[in-house]
């Protein structure tokens, strides 16, 4: 099982930065997955980035070029770099793991707001 934690949220203006942390803590060694989702109101929570295995990376198309996953080994933290942010990337961004047993768990989120 793991525990993870997000942080790095808050408000920015259109064309501003922040980056999303995620850390995790417990058992992560056969963790397969590592992504961001979020949540905008009335809508559907939506992959927004993901990191497999070895390290290859796939990104929403809404955010290719603009945001940018990455994963420390060593300090079980994976971060979301968001660059050139839009008023419709607001949301509640959640961690999510996944095993390679399938089971998946997602952090509590942290809001993101972005001005226009």
């Amino acid at each position: 099982q793991v525990q993870l934690v997000e942080s790095g949220g808050g408000l920015v203006q259109a064309g501003g930065s922040l980056r999303l942390s995620c850390a995790a803590s417990g058992r992560t060694f056969s963790v397969g997955i590592w992504a961001w989702y979020r949540q905008a109101p009335g809508k559907q929570r939506e992959l927004v980035a993901q990191i497999i295995g070895g390290g290859n990376t796939n990104y929403a198309a809404s955010v290719k070029g603009r945001f940018t996953i990455s994963r420390d080994n060593a300090k079980n933290t994976v971060y979301l770099q968001m660059d050139s942010l839009k008023p419709e990337d607001a949301a509640v961004y959640y961690c999510n793991v996944m095993y390679n047993s399938g089971h998946m768990y997602w952090g509590q989120g942290t809001q993101v707001t972005v001005s226009s």
